[in-house]
């Protein structure tokens, strides 16, 4: 495995960034915060003690690997604000091509991020508010940069991690600033060029696109060959009875 020292990569102008020793969790965290935060906010901690995934499942998270949440006001509404997944994964992909060749990783609906086939990445994403836009965003990601989490006996994809896989080490603290530069990016595409371009971004490097996979949505597996992401964020699969449009579910291949 080569060795990349800490290049204090630039941090994104208009971003904050708080960096805890440990946490229960940075979702956790970014929430308590939110009153008091003026403008977008990563909070990293090197440790975590209460770390959770989608749909409540546990996220193994050894110290030395990534542990982060950006929590802000999007002016967007739920809907809107929902499709910062893809933004979050292209971001991840990105940062994660500098360490490693881009041709060992792809990106699964809905938002996880494979490398050789495992998973490397996750992205947790929550909301609040009562009117029409939500009042906080919060974009929690998990990266598995040095450690490979043991003891992980529901994934679908098994964990691998960055220095596993024959990366670059790099620190925590500064793949976050590679990655919320990339995410800094992603916004300023989305502003100028609308969720068409970050759609587009995001299916080029897609998992088994145009190949059958199956999306379990708690009520009945679907199978079909994938076929895109339509403009709203939504899995279309092609089965046996015509497209079929998904909004959200455990994909399996």
């Amino acid at each position: 495995m080569s060795t990349k020292q800490d290049d204090h990569s630039p941090w994104p102008e208009g971003y904050d960034r708080v960096v805890l020793d440990s946490v229960d969790s940075t979702m956790a965290e970014a929430m308590r915060r939110a009153p008091d935060i003026q403008r977008p906010t990563w909070i990293m901690a090197k440790t975590q003690t209460a770390a959770r995934g989608r749909r409540g499942r546990k996220w193994v998270v050894p110290e030395g690997n990534l542990n982060a949440t950006l929590i802000f006001r999007p002016e967007a509404t739920p809907a809107e604000a929902a499709k910062r997944s893809f933004l979050a994964a292209n971001a991840l992909y990105q940062a994660l091509a500098i360490y490693i060749s881009a041709d060992k990783l792809s990106l699964k609906w809905p938002n996880d991020v494979l490398l050789s086939g495992g998973k490397v990445a996750g992205i947790l994403l929550e909301s609040s508010g009562q009117g029409p836009f939500v009042d906080w965003l919060s974009i929690g990601i998990g990266v598995n940069l040095r450690h490979t989490p043991e003891g992980v006996e529901d994934a679908s994809f098994a964990p691998i991690s960055l220095a596993n896989a024959g990366g670059e080490d790099v620190s925590p603290k500064d793949f976050l600033s590679t990655v919320a530069d990339a995410y800094a990016t992603q916004e300023a595409k989305l502003l100028r060029l609308g969720f068409d371009r970050i759609r587009d971004d995001w299916m080029s490097n897609a998992a088994r696109l145009g190949e059958v996979i199956t999306a379990r949505t708690g009520r009945e597996d679907v199978t079909g060959i994938f076929d895109s992401i339509d403009r709203d964020g939504n899995l279309v699969l092609i089965t046996g009875t015509g497209p079929r449009a998904i909004p959200a579910a455990d994909v399996f291949f």
